[in-house]
């Protein structure tokens, strides 16, 4: 019987090479997100930071310009420019467009992220070794990496929705609105908020695969990924600022090391929250992490590929 009676069809598209795959990967599984309207509502949370900080220094550059009139209106008051500009620049939000605005950002922004990849660990992964779709993945002419690769950029792409690309934003903005030369004095913040962006997508999205191929489940990955940023981050605070304990113990907390290490690549240390470990001390537990995930979902993933 002829091809032609069957109806089939010859392939009449460009043959690539299998790391090509990564890309599809993770489409299909940015899509799978993007249809749950609980992330959009997260996503929404981590936007009113964002907000918070796009508006704030709209406020902050309007009352700097008034700083020649004694009192300005605000919400039905007058008060004076000053008590308006030393809290925006010197309050929690840090609005100076020093690293550390960008720092005390990714702070933040560091509880919406943790909520969102909470959600996205079992659909991405968890789904595929319960449901078995994961051998039909490693069916095709592809290799445990490429399909780790393309799990991991999804994340990654989750982590720079939320921290990244609001960043650099800001950092637009501030540049815009400042009269200085902005852009040329501070290149190096583009360079720090890219890395840090960098080395979060590296470590979570391991971290979060490892957690989402061992655990499964939906409620055990919410419980984990609680207990792992935190709980240690209080048991952490607890040993070091109650106790008095070294502040080596801050290591436990997978947050703090990312912020430690973050706090560098902005070439600051003025955002600490209390005594913290050596940056390449937080840098060789990241490391450590990342690479016990990777080993573990590595051969994980190759168990599957030798029972299929």
């Amino acid at each position: 019987m002829s091809g032609e009676l069957l109806a089939y069809r010859p392939w009449r598209g460009t043959f690539r090479p299998p790391g090509w795959s990564v890309w599809p990967i993770a489409r299909l599984a940015l899509l799978m997100i993007f249809r749950r309207k609980l992330f959009w509502a997260l996503y929404a949370l981590a936007l009113f930071i964002f907000f918070l900080y796009f508006f704030g220094q709209y406020m902050l550059f309007w009352a700097e310009s008034m700083m020649d009139q004694g009192s300005i209106p605000f919400f039905g008051r007058n008060v004076s420019p000053r008590q308006l500009t030393q809290p925006l620049r010197q309050g929690a939000l840090k609005l100076n467009g020093q690293g550390e605005m960008y720092l005390n950002f990714f702070w933040y922004q560091g509880y919406s992220l943790m909520m969102v990849l909470a959600l996205a660990g079992s659909i991405l992964v968890g789904n595929d070794i319960r449901h078995g779709s994961l051998p039909f993945y490693l069916s095709k002419p592809l290799t445990p990496s490429h399909y780790l690769a393309g799990k991991c950029l999804a994340v990654t792409v989750f982590v720079n929705m939320v921290t990244t690309l609001p960043a650099l934003a800001l950092f637009v903005q501030f540049g815009v609105l400042d009269e200085s030369d902005y852009f040329t004095e501070q290149p190096h913040l583009i360079l720090g908020i890219v890395g840090y962006g960098l080395i979060l997508s590296v470590v979570l999205s391991l971290v979060l695969v490892a957690l989402a191929v061992g655990l499964r489940k939906t409620v055990p990955m919410i419980m984990a990924w609680t207990t792992l940023f935190f709980f240690f981050r209080r048991l952490a605070d607890a040993l070091v600022i109650r106790l008095n304990y070294d502040p080596r113990w801050r290591l436990i907390d997978l947050w703090n090391d990312l912020f430690v290490v973050g706090s560098a690549c902005m070439d600051t240390r003025t955002l600490t929250y209390g005594a913290q470990p050596e940056v390449w001390e937080a840098g060789l537990v990241l490391a450590a992490v990342s690479l016990l995930c990777l080993t573990y979902v590595v051969r994980r993933i190759r168990a599957v590929e030798v029972i299929s």
